[in-house]
């Protein structure tokens, strides 16, 4: 793991955070939830073969300059547990979502598809 995170310039994996969302959205309320979140400075959504994500985006506090963190030896244990057997070392996340949506137009535009009264 630390080879290919030394080979890493860009360090993606410690500017943002996701969170699984607790069931798939279904309801044209759950889709207004969503975008309530979406409306809110670095939030983006995606669902991919696990589910649906809430990505925050946000730079880690802790990440050096050069990519290596500052706080190496008490980091957290989500950041011990990481496996790098495939990352965004090696392609772009975006890849493998069978949906993304970075901003509110996006999730809009959806909503609008699959909900055919939406707005009425």
């Amino acid at each position: 793991m630390d080879e290919k995170c030394g080979r890493c310039t860009n360090t993606k994996c410690c500017t943002y955070i996701t969170e699984a969302l607790g069931s798939a959205p279904r309801a044209k309320s759950d889709f207004e939830h969503l975008l309530w979140q979406i409306s809110h400075q670095g939030v983006e959504i995606y669902k991919d073969e696990d589910g649906w994500f809430l990505i925050f985006q946000g730079r880690c506090e802790h990440l050096q300059p050069g990519g290596g963190c500052g706080i190496y030896d008490e980091r957290p244990q989500i950041c011990r547990d990481y496996e790098n057997d495939w990352c965004e070392f090696d392609a772009p996340a975006e890849e493998g979502f069978e949906l993304y949506f970075r901003n509110y137009a996006e999730l809009l535009s959806y909503c609008k598809k699959r909900f055919k009264t939406w707005g009425r």
